[in-house]
């Protein structure tokens, strides 16, 4: 009707039957792909979510994204459900600005409280300068299936040296004073130094606005662990676009010809204000996961990470800096966390579509506060986002979705690399005194390689590389607990019912339940059948019991290397307390001899100088007495009384006396 309406004026009889031929076409084209089983379908709207696929505005954070740094490293999480087929991704039609930006493919991550898989979509991302991203993996083992993380190489390396697990860390935090407050500590690690492990202690770096520095770290495999250097890496508001996760049913993406195209982003502020670590998982999670159940089985505000040592996070830190001015700002943010922990109406929703449906009259406060992702053709327009976005052409987009492949296939050499059985593995039969040998492995290179720091321009290239102190072979690790083992599996906690399941409202508070492990091929048992199997099994009785001294030894393990670390803490500062005060007396004795040479010195100089200003003026007193007599002319002196007869010679008049008196006497005598 509109189109005839349109065509009216313009008598335009052929005209209209012109167009609606060409819109049956157009038609009987869309059915003819759709009956064909064409790709024309994604995995969601930007509008709601579709039947067969959520998506999620909270969840994990993609590995190449942000990836965690950990003090002792953990084998990954082992579920007994088989992961599916990677979906084939295609990247939406416009990217981010920049010459090192590139489509990193999404991934499978488990979700525990589902107990199914969600879809971690892929990300437009500025690749850290030098390396090349070395993408995780689902790996078969004897107990299940267990995730293996990904990680940033260095690119210019081309052996991946596989360690002995290394000793459980002596970090403690700053144990100097900063130069000023433009630095951030970097905590130390062992380090594999002239065939065993030796500590490096940690040190100040200087800050940069732009850059945010990752420390080193190490990353758990099933051949061993892989020493990552510490790096330079974007900030999060210049690393690129992070896509929303999606929850599928295995219908919607098994269909024939099905890609998957993401078009929902999280906002960056998710960093700053609903941040969280999960060290069992490997990964960074964001959203709502304020409830006190989620800190009991292991999610860790970015704020408490750090404080409680279990490891580093570069991004709080990175933020701890930028706001080093402002004195209140850690408390700030303790008190937003605590606040949304014990109010359940300032969390922000869980999906999507909870997130469009958020009250109208609410105020703009409010919506800021809950406010997690928006649609992706939203952020490209935007004047003010700190990011400029171009479109991609078509056949790049083609090799990127190809990507997928290649990654995978990198994947697959990774992974079949790693299961190989070598020495140094961690075996569980290994004794306690076998010497072990690292193992230097050729790594096929990554699909994903970013350009080296002088190939990209000023603004792109990072800071010069941090001299890092050198190690200390004479410092010892501690006797490992036997509870600690290097290459053990880490099995899923079995989840309740997810929440999915019971259809919460956005504000219902759904509590995660305790960890349990999972052996391979059991399913979770629903809550009809709960009572019957614990009678049926008696040794389910006995669990606490034994979990309850389980936790007792382990607590007592803990309080006893805790007092060791205390104690070697001790020792060592009152040695560096020892050293630091001989150094001072030394100094003060070397500054004490030089200002003593330097007073003699100045002392000499001072008499010498007084001699020759004396000489000067005994010589000018008597050049002035000599030129006196000189002009006076010549004076008769009295003569000078000595006691010694005087030798002067007697004038001609008295020598002839005297003869005449000697004579005189003579002639008399006789």
């Amino acid at each position: 009707m509109k189109t005839s309406k349109f065509f009216s004026n313009r008598k335009g009889t052929t005209a209209a039957l012109t167009a609606s031929k060409s819109c049956r076409v157009a038609v009987l084209v869309v059915l003819i792909g759709l009956s064909c089983g064409l790709r024309l379908c994604r995995g969601q709207s930007p509008g709601d979510d579709v039947a067969g696929a959520t998506v999620l505005t909270r969840g994990p954070v993609h590995e190449a994204f942000a990836g965690m740094v950990t003090y002792n490293p953990e084998p990954g999480v082992v579920i007994s459900k088989a992961p599916p087929a990677v979906i084939e991704e295609m990247p939406p039609e416009e990217r981010p600005e920049g010459d090192n930006i590139t489509w990193i493919p999404g991934y499978w991550g488990w979700d525990d409280e589902r107990s199914d898989f969600l879809w971690v979509s892929g990300t437009w991302r500025a690749l850290p300068p030098g390396r090349e991203w070395m993408a995780g993996y689902w790996g078969q083992t004897s107990k299940g299936y267990q995730w293996t993380s990904g990680y940033w190489a260095d690119a210019s390396v081309r052996e991946t040296t596989y360690l002995p697990a290394p000793p459980v860390t002596v970090e403690v935090g700053p144990n100097i004073a900063a130069p000023s407050e433009d630095y951030g500590w970097t905590p130390g690690c062992w380090v594999w130094y002239r065939g065993h492990y030796a500590w490096r202690p940690g040190y100040w770096v200087l800050g940069r606005a732009d850059w945010d520095w990752c420390p080193s770290y190490y990353s758990w495999t099933p051949r061993g662990y892989i020493f990552v250097g510490g790096f330079w890496d974007y900030p999060v508001a210049r690393r690129g676009v992070l896509f929303a996760p999606v929850y599928f049913e295995s219908s919607y993406y098994s269909r024939r010809g099905y890609f998957y195209s993401p078009t929902i982003v999280i906002g960056l502020n998710v960093f700053s204000d609903h941040l969280f670590l999960r060290p069992s998982y490997h990964h960074y999670y964001f959203g709502d996961y304020y409830a006190p159940s989620y800190r009991q089985v292991g999610f860790y505000a970015s704020f408490s990470f750090q404080s409680s040592r279990h490891g580093y996070d570069p991004i709080y830190s990175h933020q701890r800096w930028e706001h080093r001015r402002e004195r209140d700002w850690e408390h700030r943010v303790e008190t937003s966390y605590n606040n949304r922990r014990d109010n359940e109406g300032t969390r922000p929703p869980r999906t999507w579509d909870a997130q469009r449906n958020v009250n109208q009259s609410t105020t703009d406060s409010r919506q800021n506060n809950v406010q997690v992702a928006a649609s992706f053709d939203q952020l490209t327009k935007r004047k003010d986002g700190p990011m400029r976005f171009q479109p991609v052409a078509k056949a790049e987009r083609q090799q990127l979705s190809q990507r997928g492949q290649q990654v995978q296939q990198s994947r697959e050499q990774r992974r079949t690399l790693e299961a190989q059985a070598v020495n140094n593995a961690g075996r569980a039969d290994r004794k306690p005194n076998e010497t072990i040998e690292p193992a230097k492995v050729k790594m096929p290179r990554s699909p994903i390689v970013a350009k080296q720091p002088g190939q990209l321009g000023r603004n792109q290239s990072p800071p010069k590389a941090q001299q890092t102190p050198k190690p200390d072979p004479k410092f010892q690790p501690k006797a490992e607990t036997s509870d600690r083992q290097p290459n053990m599996d880490r099995s899923s906690p079995q989840p309740r019912k997810s929440e999915m399941e019971k259809q919460p409202t956005p504000r219902q508070n759904n509590v995660v339940p305790q960890e349990r492990q999972v052996q391979p091929g059991s399913q979770p048992r629903s809550k009809e059948s709960a009572p019957k199997a614990r009678e049926e099994s008696p040794q389910d009785e006995r669990r606490p019991d034994k979990k309850a001294q389980q936790d007792s030894e382990r607590s007592a393990n803990d309080a006893a290397a805790k007092a060791q670390e205390e104690s070697q803490r001790n020792a060592r500062g009152l040695e560096q307390k020892a050293q630091q005060e001989n150094e001072r007396r030394a100094k003060d004795a070397n500054v004490k001899a030089q200002e003593d040479s330097q007073r003699n010195a100045r002392s000499l100089e001072k008499k010498a100088q007084q001699d020759s200003e004396q000489r000067a003026k005994d010589s000018a007193v008597k050049s002035r007495e000599e030129s006196q007599r000189n002009s006076s002319g010549p004076q008769r002196q009295p003569p000078r009384v000595s006691e010694q007869p005087s030798k002067q010679r007697p004038d001609p008049g008295q020598k002839g006396a005297m003869q005449l008196l000697r004579k005189d006497r003579k002639e008399k005598s006789n």
